[in-house]
Order: C-alpha cells, then sequence, then structure tokens
C-alpha cells in the first residue's frame, strides 16, 4: 500500500502535443520502478486505452458501462470502473468516444467542477495506488477544470515544432482564471516531445520555454522515434515493445524527473 496516493495530470489544449503518449509512458516507467499506477484517459480520442488495449475490448467495455463516460453521467465511485491491464502494477480507467459529449453531462450538475475528485475520493483515500495519472483531451473547459481539480500535479508536454508552443498563452491563461478553484494545484513541468536534433525548432522550444516564469522544464526531453509509433500501432507501451530503444530509455529518465519533483 502506499504511503500517500499522487494524482498528476497531463494538459495542453493544442492537440498533438503528445500527451496520451507521455501519460501511457511515464505511467508504464514509474511501474518500473516499483510503483503500482492507475491510468485514467479522459480523452474521447480513446489513445490512452489503445496504448494498452484493442479497440475490439474497449468496444466490449462499453457494452457494459465499464468506462469514465457512464461514472462521471452517474456520478459513481470510480473504484468500481477499474480495469487492469496485462501488467500486474497497472490498472486503467477506460475512455469512451461519449465523452465529445461529457461538457453536456456536467452543465447541469451541482458542483460540476468536483465530480472527478468525488468519484476518485475512495481510490485516493484507499493508497492503493502510488500514482494515478489522467490524460486529458486538447481543449480547456468544464471538463479539463474537473480534472485539473482531482490533481494534485499538472505536466504540460510541448512539441518541439513551429507550432508547439501555439495556444500555451491561452493554457496559462486559464490556469490564472481558476486558480481560486485549484489553488492546491501545482504546475510539476512542462515536457519537451517530438524533439528532432537535427531542426533548429528544438533549441528555439527549449529557449522560449526556460524564458517562462516560475515554470520547470524537464531536462529530458523526448526524440523523435520511430519505436513509438510501432509501439502504439501494437498497443504496447514503448518500453515493453523495445526496452533498448533510445525514447523507452528517455521516458524512463523523464519518470525518474517527475518522481523526483513530486517526492523532492
Amino acid at each position: 500500500m502506499a504511503s500517500a496516493t499522487h494524482v498528476l495530470c497531463f494538459v495542453n489544449n493544442k492537440g498533438g502535443s503528445g500527451k496520451s503518449t507521455t501519460c501511457a509512458n511515464i505511467g508504464y516507467s514509474l511501474a518500473s520502478l516499483g510503483y503500482k499506477i492507475l491510468l485514467i484517459d479522459g480523452d474521447m480520442q480513446l489513445n490512452l486505452s489503445l496504448n494498452y488495449f484493442d479497440e475490439d475490448f474497449i468496444l466490449e467495455a462499453a457494452k457494459s458501462h465499464k468506462n469514465l463516460y457512464y461514472a462521471v453521467k452517474e456520478q459513481k465511485d470510480l473504484s468500481d470502473y477499474i480495469t487492469p491491464t496485462r501488467y500486474p502494477s497497472i490498472d486503467m480507467i477506460l475512455s469512451s468516444t461519449l465523452m465529445s459529449s461529457i461538457e453536456y453531462e456536467l452543465f447541469t450538475k451541482w458542483q460540476r467542477e468536483y465530480i472527478l475528485k468525488n468519484s476518485l475520493k475512495t481510490i485516493v483515500d484507499s493508497k492503493k495506488y502510488d500514482y494515478i495519472l489522467i490524460d486529458s483531451p486538447p481543449t480547456l473547459g468544464g471538463w479539463v477544470m474537473n480534472i485539473l481539480c482531482a490533481s494534485h500535479y499538472m505536466i504540460t508536454p510541448v512539441e518541439a515544432s513551429p507550432w508547439g508552443l501555439f495556444g500555451l498563452a491561452n493554457l496559462f491563461d486559464f490556469l490564472n482564471d481558476i486558480k481560486y478553484v485549484i489553488p492546491e494545484l501545482k504546475m510539476l513541468g512542462i515536457c519537451i516531445t517530438k524533439a528532432d536534433t537535427r531542426k533548429s525548432y528544438l533549441k528555439q522550444t527549449i529557449t522560449a520555454l526556460e524564458e517562462l516564469q516560475n515554470t520547470h522544464v524537464f531536462e529530458t526531453y523526448i526524440k523523435v522515434d520511430s519505436a513509438i509509433e510501432w509501439s502504439q500501432e501494437n498497443g504496447k507501451p514503448v518500453m515493453d515493445y523495445k526496452k533498448s530503444s533510445r525514447s523507452a530509455n528517455e521516458y524512463l529518465s523523464l519518470a525518474k524527473e517527475v518522481d523526483a519533483r513530486v517526492n523532492q
């Protein structure tokens, strides 16, 4: 049993930043360090779920309503929606394409900002997991606010590309506007993804991010690696698909940084 459960969310309102991939692989890497992990897929695109399960399994689970959409819609205890993965130290709460309408479902709820936090309370209090990692959709709104309210820490993956920083100002403005709702949330840091050392975009991205005040940038950045795409094609975290790959080692290094900052 964990001494405490740390809830981390991965948030960026720009699509293609590598949120789901980072969440999936940091989760696996933390498990390889001996931690018990719960992954929560909060995105209708199902990318986190598909990193661990095939599409048929996810569709079958949807028939029995065993996914996040129905749990949130009915304001149920999430303990009853946990699905074990093939890895003993990693469990998941699956997403659903119906998450596209979750904003509508939340609209009429009382204290709707705290629905996910309340649904997670039993799991967090049980200390069954060392880490709970939540993947969010590339939007800003009531559902993302729910995810932020349920989290202790936030990580923002940023793609090292000409458009990678686009929208980051909107994200920080959003966080500033709602800080009265989530005063205890800590910005753990920004991690750079899809980095190509052959191009100038990487240096430009690092320089721009390091100029941000009161924002930590993780030292480890994730380079472009075909092993990531192949691991996704095979429905596995990259460390399981190809442990010797560069990206597997980078995600492990990043997970160690994350763990050190949480426990400092």
